[in-house]
């Protein structure tokens, strides 16, 4: 198991809250889900290495109010990221609202990609809705609501729901998700989620099909918010993907089921 560093930067006058482990030259990058933060990455990254970063808005990144929170402005974070790394390749991991981004980023720059796995990802296709938590989010007066009601027992009992094993997320997740959700993440949480009409979304997956790169899909056959047929449109959309539905799983499948983040790692190394 390799050594997990962590690591805070500065971009554009805000922090940058960064794990890291390994020195592979074109390491992976791995992209978080709305909400969370790099910490649902340490395992992958401990097995095979590569940079898991916070989005501004979460964990311990930049959380500021006038920060753009909507897919193309963390496009365009991701971009200035991998400049500030001198990263002129990489490979791309990415989870529920980091796959999006880490897609529409490689669909503006697909010569840069490597490998790229995706996970029960925001689809950027026709035909989707959000559901569950995100979608109370996006409602006016009741989304202020639910987005600061984020403390351990409610997060704890929501797990419950992403999760396909027999009780709620393990507790260091749960612990990292409530630890993170300060008023800067559910100011970001509101705004983010009230920029992304489905229909925006699906107009930034125009081009997914510029994707050529080697491509993984990965999505848990239980997950209950997003629904595995977009798994099959992704593979579909992509240029060279594989898709791996994952029985027993829900929206975190590599957490509910451990072997998936060794399959993970062994597509990206390969």
């Amino acid at each position: 198991m390799l050594t997990v560093t962590e690591t805070l930067l500065e971009l554009d006058d805000q922090p940058v809250f960064m794990r890291r482990a390994g020195d592979d030259p074109v390491p992976t990058i791995f992209l978080h889900a709305v909400g969370t933060s790099s910490f649902d990455w340490l395992a992958p990254l401990a097995q095979g290495g590569g940079i898991a970063v916070d989005l501004p808005g979460f964990g311990r990144s930049g959380k500021r109010g006038d920060l753009d929170y909507s897919l193309a402005g963390h496009v365009r974070f991701l971009g200035r990221l991998l400049d500030l790394l001198e990263l002129d390749r990489v490979r791309l991991c990415g989870h529920d609202w980091g796959a999006a981004v880490a897609l529409a980023w490689a669909a503006e720059q697909p010569a840069r990609v490597e490998r790229l796995v995706i996970a029960d990802a925001v689809p950027l296709l026709g035909g989707f809705r959000w559901r569950g938590p995100c979608a109370l989010v996006r409602m006016p007066v009741v989304g202020a609501i639910a987005v600061g009601s984020a403390w351990k027992p409610i997060v704890r009992l929501v797990s419950r729901r992403a999760s396909a094993t027999a009780g709620p997320m393990p507790e260091p997740f749960v612990a990292s998700v409530a630890e993170g959700f300060d008023l800067g993440t559910e100011r970001a949480t509101r705004l983010l989620l009230r920029n992304a009409d489905p229909e925006l979304l699906a107009r930034a997956g125009a081009d997914l099909g510029a994707i050529t790169a080697p491509a993984l899909v990965v999505w848990g056959e239980q997950d209950p918010w997003i629904p595995a047929r977009f798994g099959s449109g992704y593979a579909a959309a992509l240029g060279d993907a594989t898709l791996e539905l994952v029985p027993g799983a829900g929206h975190w499948p590599w957490i509910d089921r451990p072997e998936v983040g060794a399959r993970i790692v062994e597509f990206l190394a390969s």
